[in-house]
């Protein structure tokens, strides 16, 4: 039986969800929430006419969507500034949370909601979907397979671009309502995927800026150095201002051979003198569409959390493992902000 979605936010976020509940045989939109219950009512049956499928519910408010038996798990696309009264009323309802990144504004914040899901019992699953990319599996097992040798030197790179008009819409690029900029919005998903692959950073040291061509509160370009802690050193760069926008990429050095991930590829440059070229060039929503992505990768993170919750198992991401991205954001500004190199912790 499919599994009944109720979905909270209906704003440009969840477009991939929306599309990729659609697409799936093992989901139903069952219900949708927005502040604005009018717009809520006319999604709904845009939804069914457009998907040739049962109109969902629009809930009149928080309190009908907890109270609706029928649901299996709700998926939590508002911005990070309204997640936690939420997430108290889902916990209490004992209803499985999968939710957009990132888990809160600040660590303190992101911690307070994993915990109050962990100490209720209830499922809470973080939408990083980099880690579903099929080019990001084949490397965690390439890299697992021992093939590479000891990882020596990483490089993130994320040259992306958005417009002025991206952050004039309110609260776009703020830390009340976002928490930031670059970092916890944008590199968020590469630097999670990054740690996926490399393990644990240790110690950064940072530089954090707000540049000239945009105009908004927070960073839109940070530069770091990263010591991780199974002895490799790397670099970060992050940007919003990097017209017109690349592919992010990761790059990984290691004893037999130098990796990288780009646009949904793997290329492989051996110390022997072959070279390899592995996967299918993707998007990445690094321009000024931030949604000009396939929605594919959504839709395999939220049908795994789907089969999670139905077997019992962890899902993909858990909040416990987005708390691992959380915690280098808030180093990267921390260091920043003390001029000095600082511990990840």
């Amino acid at each position: 039986m499919a599994a009944r979605v109720a979905l909270i936010g209906i704003g440009m976020g969840s477009d991939a969800h929306v599309r990729a509940i659609a697409a799936s045989e093992n989901l139903v939109l069952h219900g949708v929430l927005s502040r604005n219950q009018q717009r809520a009512g006319a999604f709904c049956k845009t939804y069914g006419e457009q998907h040739d499928a049962p109109v969902p519910v629009a809930y009149a408010d928080l309190e009908a969507l907890v109270a609706d038996d029928a649901v299996d798990f709700v998926i939590v696309c508002t911005p990070p500034d309204a997640r936690t009264d939420i997430v108290n009323a889902l916990c209490a309802a004992k209803k499985p949370i999968l939710m957009e990144k990132p888990v809160e504004r600040t660590l303190e914040q992101a911690t307070t909601i994993v915990e109050r899901c962990e100490q209720a019992g209830i499922p809470l699953g973080i939408v990083l979907q980099h880690r579903m990319r099929d080019a990001s599996m084949q490397l965690v097992d390439l890299l697992e397979s021992g093939r590479f040798g000891p990882i020596g030197v990483v490089e993130i790179n994320v040259s992306w671009w958005r417009p002025q008009s991206y952050y004039d819409e309110p609260g776009r690029g703020t830390y009340a309502r976002d928490g930031g900029g670059v970092l916890i919005s944008q590199a968020i998903h590469p630097l999670d995927l990054a740690l996926s692959l490399c393990g644990p950073v240790s110690r950064v040291q940072a530089m954090t800026r707000t540049s000239s061509l945009h105009r908004m509160e927070a960073e839109d370009f940070v530069a770091a150095g990263l010591d991780f802690a199974n002895g490799a050193c790397g670099s970060l760069v992050a940007s919003t201002a990097s017209f017109p926008g690349m592919p992010e990429s990761i790059a990984i050095h290691c004893e037999e051979a130098s990796v990288r991930l780009q646009s949904g590829q793997i290329e492989v440059h051996w110390r022997n003198g072959d070279h390899e070229l592995l996967g299918e060039t993707t998007t990445s929503g690094g321009g000024a569409d931030p949604m000009a992505f396939p929605y594919v990768y959504h839709q395999r993170i939220i049908e795994d959390f789907a089969e999670a919750i139905a077997t019992g198992r962890d899902p993909a991401v858990t909040g416990r493992k987005a708390l691992d991205v959380h915690k280098l954001i808030a180093a990267l500004v921390r260091s920043s902000k003390e001029q000095q190199a600082v511990s990840v912790n």
